[in-house]
């Protein structure tokens, strides 16, 4: 039985406009096709046995022709695999996904088109570029920069296009600029006429530059350089000076590394991104459950306290509360306990109340919360590998504690890997899940800071580092989420420039912003 195809616009680069079906198809692939110029934060849609293979389609770069990515998808459907066909922008405009969806109908495989935000319109957008204005422009029209080996020998009417006036945007412009700008003025338009040309348009490494068809050329030579770049010509595009809004985010340009485990970045980089940074993940840590014996959830329900000093606590004891097909009323008798507002979160989102929560985010914090433990019986549902202080100083207040390790920290295993041509797809298909099927992902170097957001994160870079965290580190801007993080990095000989008054992700985010605020911004 053959499978399906999807050929899904990944948008311009900003993963937050892929659209809400486009993440639906990528939840069911077996396979995902991608172009270089799809955003791999993307791909952590797709589910984590699935295939990654990149099929490059980069000016003057590509790992696989047309015909090779064509006969991949037809293969992999007739083996019966999902098949996402991840393209960059729309599928259908300027992105050959007309031609891969011919493909698969003389195969006879069934595939569904996801349209995407094309760059023709969000990267203009992203530099303060409205492409129609009431006073300035009713009229668009997009143009391909490269027509293609297949139309060699094809121009573009040039006095059409400079007759019909409008908004003008030319897609993969930036080797043909010069010609592109001066046979439009041959055709009739005014050099003077405003021209903006966008980089890496919707990223935190986007950048741009206004001029006019006579010096566009030259100016996008001097600062963007290389592809790839959208040239918009017209009215509009003088407007970008006034109108510029993404480049002028606090954090615009910054490229911060994010430590967290893969399932906890995302909310912690989206809000770095909000803020305009460049974020790359480096997971340090991956969550990983421990199947605890069935007599521990038989007897939760007999505990005065169950404290959760993480919300991984939580959701390890609840998963596995919930597996053993257990009652959330068993636990009417039981007072609980959250170390931090997060924490405190995960468990309401159950349904639950939580009866103590200190205002410091530490372990020696709660227990002040706590009050009277004498002959009390605590669970301490928690790390397997975390501070004794809590469960030794409730015992010594007379309590009886059962610390129970619900999960541990470990270095991360790769995702099925990149492979470089298609045919390595279904090897990959094989290899997932499987420890050190992939080489793990080289330490980052080139950044402006790193946040650490525990003292788990902190260590296993050092070990990633092997060894040399205080030298990689050196020079670079540091920030930890609180005290015990920051203690970690002490132990290796690290400073912590940013800590923030309260122990939370939204408080860290915010401190980061304060601390760049303060210096120079990106060149």
């Amino acid at each position: 039985m053959s499978g399906r195809v999807y050929l899904v616009g990944a948008g311009p680069g900003d993963p937050g406009l892929l659209t809400l079906r486009g993440k639906e198809v990528l939840g069911r692939a077996d396979v995902v096709l991608y172009d270089a110029l799809a955003n791999p934060r993307i791909l952590d849609f797709a589910p984590s046995a699935a295939a990654r293979v990149l099929v490059g389609k980069r000016q003057g770069r590509q790992s696989a022709s047309q015909d090779e990515i064509e006969a991949s998808i037809v293969r992999l459907a007739r083996e019966g695999k999902t098949v996402v066909r991840l393209k960059g922008g729309d599928p259908f405009i300027f992105g050959r996904g007309g031609e891969e969806a011919e493909a698969c109908r003389r195969a006879g495989i069934d595939f569904e088109v996801v349209p995407g935000v094309t760059a023709a319109i969000a990267v203009p957008a992203y530099a303060g570029i409205p492409l129609t204005h009431r006073e300035h422009s009713s009229m668009v029209t997009f143009v391909t920069g490269q027509p293609g080996a297949v139309r060699d020998g094809y121009d573009l009417d040039w006095e059409m296009l400079a007759r019909a006036g409008g908004t003008l945007v030319f897609l993969m412009a930036m080797t043909r600029m010069g010609e592109i700008a001066r046979k439009l003025v041959e055709g009739g338009l005014a050099s003077t006429t405003p021209a903006a040309a966008i980089r890496w348009g919707t990223l935190a490494r986007q950048q741009s530059v206004v001029g006019t068809l006579a010096d566009i050329d030259e100016k996008a030579k001097s600062k963007l350089g290389r592809p790839p770049v959208i040239l918009v010509v017209g009215a509009v595009a003088g407007l970008s000076t006034e109108l510029s809004w993404f480049e002028r985010l606090p954090l615009f340009g910054r490229r911060i590394v994010v430590t967290r485990s893969r399932h906890q970045a995302a909310a912690f980089a989206s809000r770095l991104e909000e803020a305009g940074a460049w974020v790359i993940e480096f997971p340090t840590i991956e969550i990983r459950e421990n199947e605890v014996a069935v007599e521990v959830m038989e007897r939760a329900g007999s505990y005065d306290w169950i404290v959760f000093t993480s919300t991984n606590g939580v959701e390890a004891f609840f998963g596995q509360w919930l597996g053993a097909r257990r009652d959330l009323r068993d636990l009417a008798g039981v007072s609980l306990a959250a170390i931090g507002p997060a924490t405190r979160q995960a468990v309401e989102y159950r349904g639950l109340r939580v009866a103590a929560q200190p205002k410091e985010y530490r372990a020696e914090a709660l227990l002040e919360v706590l009050g009277e433990v004498s002959g009390k019986r605590i669970l301490l549902a928690r790390a397997e590998v975390a501070r004794e202080v809590l469960p030794e100083t409730l015992r010594e207040r007379g309590a009886t504690v059962d610390v129970v390790a619900f999960y541990r920290t470990v270095l991360p295993r790769p995702l099925p890997g990149d492979a470089a041509v298609p045919d390595d797809a279904s090897r990959s298909a094989a290899q997932a899940g499987q420890d050190g099927a992939d080489a793990p992902m080289p330490v980052p170097h080139d950044f402006d800071m790193i946040t650490f957001t525990s003292a788990s994160t902190v260590k296993n870079f050092d070990l990633l580092c092997e060894g040399r965290a205080c030298e990689v580190l050196r020079g670079k801007a540091v920030a930890a989420i609180g005290p015990i993080t920051a203690d970690a990095l002490t132990a290796l000989g690290i400073g912590t420039d940013v800590m923030p008054a309260e122990y939370t992700i939204p408080a860290l985010t915010e401190a980061i912003q304060t601390y760049f605020a303060n210096r120079h911004p990106v060149a």
